[in-house]
């Protein structure tokens, strides 16, 4: 099979009128869509200054001396932190005072650290008395740019503005999960809109669809066994729109428009909200995305992260939060694979802006663990976790290899009193440094040396992951009427995907519809559609133009049941769907013992499976009861100009969300990579790769006993020359690596030449 030409346009230093500036991406953002997909001026300031925080939450403990308080400080400085996610003070201590101590130790009190500095424009610097052309990193250390920033940083203190929550005024709007502008509209695991929402949901209703009989087509009125109303004037809509809401949740479309606004609403409330921090103080930026863990569907709530990523990307950051014990329920407390799934999420939504984990914890918990009053097993369930040095290498370099450019840990020391205390912390009960502490200031110090290189990195997926809002609220709709673990079945789909390709080292991110409208298709040599139950006809269209190019594309059980508005999508022939895949759904069914078992190889496949009837594609496997009148394909391939488009007829990525599911794994792999070549090779360890225009950044995990690592690395690096970041040691790639058990290990290999 050909290639798909996968060149990545890749980092380089550019001229430009700012003279300190080394763009991190290709020559210019108009010329990459990557770097181009969430380009604004505050992007273009933070890769100019390419910021690293690595912070953590000080926590006064009583009676604990000015000198006390500065020593933690000074601790904090020697092991690798900067900044301080937060600080928490007891009552009667002046937080300003203990800010201004921070910043005397060279601890910047804010968790955005110097991405609050201002922009390093030539003409400001020449106002400084410093050459504009000056390198950046010789910058980041001249006394008078310290000194400049330093002052405007204890002006910020001062303000009673920047102590509105005592960590940045900038949040405080930003982050708040409430819907305020409808009264009462809040995101909330149910169905419906309180009165006050009538109006306002139907102005929303005029701008989507223009007219009254739009509004009733695309609510399928015209559908026999569909509630309808006979609607003439957007008047009547509004008196009538929340009584045909009302129990009326078996039209997944209305479903579906009632999450959309909500979402819509959200956005708003974000955009507003940061862009007025923003412009009280242009030099520090706003982060959103909060507490929700992204392994729980955000789309039932009227969430939509994604949405929430592009928004902020024009004022700041987008994080989640990661928490072990409160956002890793989902997988029933899993780790080391959950952490990167979920950093990735996150870093692909916000493509080629500002990411990292601004809320994530430092420490060991079993008693402070909020649970989700979504999931009814994590009750009887102690969230409970080792971090160790180990444990923390794993989460820390996974953010890196994920995409996340900063830290922000709770804690550095643990509350003395109540929830939490005893737990979350870096240091110790008594106040002592661990290991996790030394290993997470040593990997953080490590981000500060090659802060210049990590920002210009990134990832080079051979298979690109869809993640569509549409997606999941079309199984959120059907949840409503159906059954509710149905709602959660998009997530889990990504979860079993990212496991499949992790556990076989093929290197992959998220994308959704929005990136590929983009432009970035041609990132990807393959893309897999995981569950993918609505299918937009539109999407497929552009689908078949990607495959035609050279896009392998891969559907698996149940996907394409549905169109984007909740009506069976058309896959007879002659229709988007066959023209793509070659292939006809005649009908979807469901293997499970005790009924009739669908097998592969003798081994029985539970879950949802599809009867297909090729037309133009041919028949990679069968089912083992397949015959000749009736083939059961359990993997269709349909060769379309350069590319092919691939029919699972197995739930192989609801599948995979488990661990230990090596057959569906193989096949999932087996159909998303085909012959296609991977960039490097890795056995015996999980890796992750980042490719920056000066070298390769490879990330070995591991979860067991100490483990023999073979890596062969991407082409073009120089293998014999690879280093281990953390400590220098020089690494003889020719022979196996050891990687320590339950930990990782960061191998720096530089490339032969500079890529262009």
């Amino acid at each position: 099979m050909k290639s798909r030409d996968h060149s990545v346009v890749q980092p380089s230093a550019v001229e430009t009128d700012d003279a300190v500036s080394i763009v991190a991406g290709a020559s210019s953002p108009e010329r990459d869509p990557w770097l181009s997909r969430h380009d604004s001026p505050v992007q273009q300031k933070l890769r100019r200054l390419r910021p690293w925080p690595v912070g953590s939450v000080f926590i006064e403990r009583p009676g604990m001396s000015d000198a006390a308080i500065r020593e933690h400080f000074r601790l904090m400085k020697r092991l690798g932190f900067t900044c301080l996610k937060q600080c928490q003070v007891c009552p009667g201590t002046d937080q300003r005072r203990v800010m201004h101590m921070a910043l005397d130790e060279g601890i910047i009190p804010w968790w955005y650290g110097d991405a609050g500095f201002e922009d390093p424009t030539p003409e400001l610097l020449k106002s400084l008395g410093i050459e504009p052309d000056i390198a950046p990193e010789r910058l980041r250390e001249h006394p008078k740019w310290i000194e400049r920033q330093h002052g405007i940083m204890r002006e910020r203190i001062d303000s009673p503005h920047y102590l509105k929550r005592g960590f940045g005024a900038a949040e405080s709007e930003a982050e708040s999960d409430a819907v305020a502008d409808v009264p009462g509209v809040v995101p909330a695991p149910h169905f419906g809109l309180p009165p006050e929402a009538a109006g306002p949901f139907t102005a929303w209703l005029r701008e989507q669809y223009g007219s009254v009989p739009a509004l009733c087509r695309t609510w399928n009125m015209h559908h026999s066994m569909v509630t309808r109303t006979d609607w003439t004037t957007w008047e009547e809509v509004e008196a009538g729109v929340l009584d045909q809401l009302r129990g009326q949740v078996r039209e997944y479309r209305r479903v579906r428009d009632v999450l959309r606004f909500k979402a819509d609403l959200h956005l708003r409330r974000i955009r507003r909200g940061s862009a007025a921090a923003l412009a009280a103080d242009p030099n520090v930026p706003c982060r959103a995305g909060g507490e929700m863990s992204l392994f729980l569907p955000a789309a039932m709530w009227g969430i939509d992260m994604a949405g929430i990523a592009e928004t902020i990307a024009e004022t700041g950051s987008f994080y989640p939060s990661m928490h072990l014990a409160w956002h890793f329920e989902e997988t029933d407390f899993e780790i080391m694979r959950p952490v990167y799934i979920q950093s990735s999420l996150a870093a692909d939504w916000i493509k080629g802006g500002w990411s990292a984990t601004w809320e994530s914890t430092g420490g060991p918990q079993q008693l402070s663990g909020g649970k989700a009053p979504f999931l009814a097993s994590a009750a009887a369930q102690t969230a409970g976790f080792t971090v160790d040095g180990g444990v923390m290498t794993q989460l820390m370099l996974s953010w890196i290899a994920a995409g996340f450019r900063g830290f922000g840990l709770w804690s550095w020391n643990t509350r003395t009193a109540g929830w939490e205390a005893g737990e979350y912390a870096l240091l110790d009960r008594n106040d002592q440094p661990t290991d996790r502490a030394v290993a997470a200031g040593r990997i953080g110090a490590a981000c500060q040396r090659y802060r210049d290189e990590l920002w210009q990195a990134r990832k080079q997926p051979t298979v690109g992951v869809l993640q569509s809002w549409e997606v999941d609220a079309g199984w959120a709709a059907i949840s409503l009427a159906g059954r509710d673990h149905f709602r959660s079945m998009p997530v889990d789909a990504r979860i079993g995907t990212a496991r499949a390709l992790i556990d076989a080292n093929v290197p992959w991110e998220f994308v959704t519809p929005a990136d590929l409208a983009a432009g970035l298709a041609s990132r990807y040599q393959s893309l897999y559609l995981p569950a993918c139950l609505m299918l937009d006809e539109a999407l497929l269209e552009q689908l078949a133009g990607e495959v035609r190019r050279g896009l392998r594309v891969v559907l698996d059980a149940p996907g394409g049941w549905y169109d984007a508005f909740g009506q069976l999508l058309s896959t007879a022939d002659d229709s988007a769907f066959e023209q793509l895949f070659g292939c006809r759904l005649a009908d979807v069914q469901y293997s499970r013992p005790g009924n009739r078992a669908w097998r592969i190889e003798g081994q029985t496949v539970e879950g949802f499976t599809l009867d297909l009837q090729p037309t133009t594609a041919r028949v990679v496997q069968s089912f083992d009861h397949a015959t000749a009148d009736h083939p059961l394909p359990v993997m269709t391939e349909h060769q379309l100009g350069e590319g092919q488009a691939v029919v699972l007829a197995t739930q192989a990525a609801l599948t995979c969300k488990r661990p230990g599911q090596t057959a569906a794994q193989r096949l999932l792999v087996q159909a998303a990579v085909g012959d296609l070549p991977l960039p490097y090779q890795c056995e015996g360890a999980i890796c992750y790769r980042l490719v920056a225009p000066t070298a390769d950044h490879y990330f070995l995990l591991n979860d067991g006993d100490p483990a023999q690592a073979t890596l062969t690395p991407a082409a073009g690096t120089a293998a014999s020359q690879a280093t281990d970041v953390l400590t220098d040691e020089l690494v003889d790639l020719s022979k196996p690596v050891t990687v320590p058990d339950c930990s990782g290990r960061w191998l720096r290999v530089p490339r032969e030449e500079v890529m262009p």
